[in-house]
C-alpha cells in the first residue's frame, strides 16, 4: 500500500512546473499499476495547447473554471467543478483557464514524470526502464 500526501510532493521531482501550470504526480509508471495520477493546477489567463498522441487521459475538475477547445472539431466546452473530460481519441486540445483550474488527471499508459511537452504539445512515450537509464 502507498499513502501519499500532496504537500509531501512539494519541491520534489514529482512537483513539475511550467509558466502555465503546476502538476504534482502522485502515481507514476514506476509504481507499476498501469496508470499515472496527477493533481494539476492550470493558471488563470493562460493558454496551453496539448496533444497526447501516445496517451489516453481522463481529467476531473475539482475547482475553478475554464474553456476546453477540441482543436480537431472546433467545439468549446466549459470546464468547472464536477466536470470530467476524457481524451479517448488522442484529440488535440487547448485549455484556457478563466480562473485557476484544479484538475485531477489520469494517464494510460502511465507517465514517468520526466516527460516534457514537445513543440506540438505531445508527451513522448517513455517506458520506466528507459527513464532509469
Amino acid at each position: 500500500m502507498i499513502v501519499t500526501r500532496l504537500a509531501d510532493l512539494d519541491g520534489t521531482d514529482r512537483d513539475v512546473r511550467s509558466e502555465n501550470w503546476r502538476s504534482r504526480r502522485l502515481v507514476l509508471a514506476k509504481e507499476g499499476v498501469g496508470f499515472s495520477f496527477h493533481e494539476t493546477t492550470m493558471y488563470a489567463g493562460t493558454e496551453t495547447e496539448m496533444w497526447y498522441a501516445n496517451h489516453f487521459e481522463a481529467v476531473y475538475c475539482v475547482g475553478g473554471t475554464g474553456l476546453l477547445e477540441n482543436r480537431e472539431t472546433g467545439e468549446i466546452h466549459e470546464i468547472s467543478d464536477g466536470t470530467m473530460y476524457l481524451l479517448d481519441g488522442n484529440e488535440k486540445h487547448t485549455m484556457r483557464p478563466t480562473t485557476d483550474l484544479r484538475l485531477i488527471c489520469t494517464f494510460n499508459p502511465p507517465v514517468t514524470g520526466r516527460e516534457v511537452h514537445d513543440e506540438n504539445g505531445v508527451y513522448p512515450l517513455i517506458k520506466e526502464e528507459e527513464a532509469a537509464v
